[in-house]
């Protein structure tokens, strides 16, 4: 019997979904279990698995194209099987509730997800006929290219109007671009990178130009969940803020004695913040807190979500009960986490419940900055870039490396006297990050 297959729900968080890549073609057969496509949801790829035998008959979405929870993307059923009436149903008003289908095991050896959708580039030429493999070419004078394609041609200075696409409806992606760089001459390339940097030239006089041209790029799944959570944050969230200025001095020379006597940990000092922030919260738990309708909910480990930003927007992975964790541990784990998180491959668990946000731009020199609460937690702590200063010291002034710190608080958790001591104690600890292997 015919069935369809509808957009499922992969994440907690998920409403909607974009088809990144169908792993079957029209006519193939499909075996219950067996991966059937790749879905960006808000957080990352997904592959969707076949809920039933047979043979995938009809496609209702194209790669690059999203669709709500529930919506009919495709059709299983026999070869010979009528199924005009699911293709009738399937252009119905969508439902607005999906089933929930579960992601396939971590273990499985999927193959990456291709880019994000494409994204329509004007242009006054017409693009070229793709030939060889049966996709009509446009012919409205735009040009279709995935944002990391587009990246790709920029950096490598190539003009993407002169590359053929090979993605569906003429597409450029990732493939063509790196074709197109392998094409290029090695002497050609190097010149390019060492030559002087290319500075546009002022207009000439009595030339008028209209407003500049534009690229609009939709907005993928995580940039709209991002923009949806942080307009609920802002708005019903009372947020305030708390900044101090603590002395790195002594954390930078641990970080480096023991980066000096085991090479391979390559231990940051984000690491060694995660781990404060842990330590001080297990001290505070009025902070390790979140405000839910009702209630104030106080949690016994410190779970702490890392910012790390990724191509699609920022993403949360999560170092959970991180006050029980060694350095090296930490330290380990956030890196891997932080790839997969690249690579789109966490797991729900891996990035949802956090107790408690830590947002780091120090590493592009942003010395302050305000961070905005991830709800439903209570508190995130910006960290700005460590850089020297004049301090005094024992009646004299020296020059030291200091580093600001912004918390961001939800007001119906956390009241200002509270927040203030728990960044007491993170001030202590980080000046002081001996304590951190005292008995507790």
């Amino acid at each position: 019997m015919a069935t369809q297959v509808v957009m499922p729900k992969l994440s907690p968080t998920m409403e909607e979904g974009q088809l990144a890549r169908w792993l079957k073609k029209e006519g193939d057969k499909v075996s219950m279990g067996e991966p059937l496509a790749e879905i960006d949801t808000d957080k990352a790829t997904m592959e969707m698995q076949a809920l039933s035998n047979g043979v995938l008959r009809k496609i209702l979405i194209n790669e690059g194209e999203s669709a709500p929870l529930g919506q009919p993307i495709a059709i299983i059923g026999e070869p010979d099987e009528d199924i005009s009436e699911l293709l009738k149903t399937a252009s119905a008003p969508k439902p607005e509730k999906a089933a929930e289908a579960p992601p396939s095991p971590p273990e499985s050896d999927a193959a990456p997800a291709v880019e994000e959708q494409p994204q329509e580039v004007e242009t006054p030429e017409p693009t070229h006929s793709i030939s060889g493999d049966g996709q009509k070419p446009r012919t409205d004078g735009r040009i279709l290219i995935s944002p990391i394609a587009a990246r790709m041609a920029s950096e490598a200075g190539i003009d993407f109007k002169t590359v053929q696409g090979s993605g569906p409806g003429g597409r450029i992606v990732k493939r063509d671009v790196e074709s197109a760089i392998s094409d290029q001459s090695k002497p050609a390339a190097t010149k390019a990178a060492v030559g002087p940097i290319s500075i546009p030239r002022p207009a000439r006089a009595g030339v008028v130009h209209g407003p500049s041209a534009y690229r609009a790029e939709p907005l993928s799944e995580m940039r709209r969940t991002i923009a949806r959570r942080l307009v609920t944050s802002l708005g019903p969230v009372p947020h305030f803020f708390l900044t101090m200025e603590i002395d790195m001095e002594r954390a930078a020379d641990m970080r480096r004695s023991i980066n000096e006597l085991y090479p391979d940990l390559k231990l940051s000092i984000n690491d060694l913040i995660i781990k404060v922030v842990a330590v001080s919260l297990i001290q505070h738990p009025e902070v390790n807190a979140s405000f839910q309708d009702k209630t104030i909910r106080y949690y016994e480990h410190a779970d702490i979500g890392v910012a790390v930003a990724t191509e699609n927007g920022l993403i949360t992975p999560i170092v959970r009960a991180a006050e029980l964790k060694s350095l090296t541990e930490i330290a380990t784990e956030v890196r891997e986490l932080a790839g997969r998180a690249r690579a789109r491959k966490l797991k729900p668990e891996e990035y949802l419940g956090a107790t408690f946000s830590i947002s780091n731009l120090g590493m592009f020199g942003i010395e302050e900055f305000t961070a905005v609460i991830n709800p439903p937690e209570g508190a995130i702590l910006a960290v700005g870039a460590m850089a020297p200063k004049p301090v005094v010291q024992d009646d004299r002034v020296e020059i030291r490396q200091t580093m600001r710190v912004t918390m961001s608080c939800d007001h119906r958790a956390i009241d200002g006297a509270t927040g203030a001591k728990f960044l007491q104690t993170f001030k202590q600890i980080m000046e002081n990050p001996i304590y951190l292997f005292l008995d507790q």
